[in-house]
């Protein structure tokens, strides 16, 4: 699977588990390892699971490889390994204070080009309904 798919599954992964400030990082100037730094918080022990539990789900059905998942004994901090991208999975007190960002930050991709979730036609409707009775 491409990078650009990967990141794109990942991210949606992520966002249908409501996961907070996710954020994807180009790593391929920094290290041969992999090419995605990903990095997001669960608000709990239980969505940080959850999360990653979504990532593998959605990673493994795409057919893409699982290289392997860390930390959902405590739910604290849980690295998925997809080969190509590795995510971070963490409290946000916990991302706080490894600031993992500031050593895999320099190149953020654009994640909103990445996201598929579009607005409906009845979405809009409704929303231009609202502004009108202001």
């Amino acid at each position: 699977m491409n990078i650009r798919k990967l990141q794109h599954l990942i991210f949606n992964a992520l966002e249908d588990v409501k996961a907070q400030d996710i954020k994807i990082y180009d790593t391929q100037h920094l290290t041969a390892l992999f090419d995605r730094f990903v990095i997001a918080s669960g608000t709990s022990t239980r969505q940080t699971k959850a999360l990653a539990s979504s990532v593998h789900d959605k990673v493994k059905a795409a057919g893409a490889n699982i290289i392997g998942m860390e930390g959902t004994d405590t739910g604290e901090w849980v690295i998925v390994d997809c080969g190509d991208a590795v995510i971070h999975i963490m409290q946000p007190a916990l991302r706080q204070y490894y600031n993992l960002e500031e050593i895999w930050g320099e190149k953020p991709v654009n994640l909103e080009e990445h996201s598929t979730k579009k607005t409906t036609k009845n979405e809009n409707r409704e929303h231009n309904q609202d502004l009108s009775c202001i």
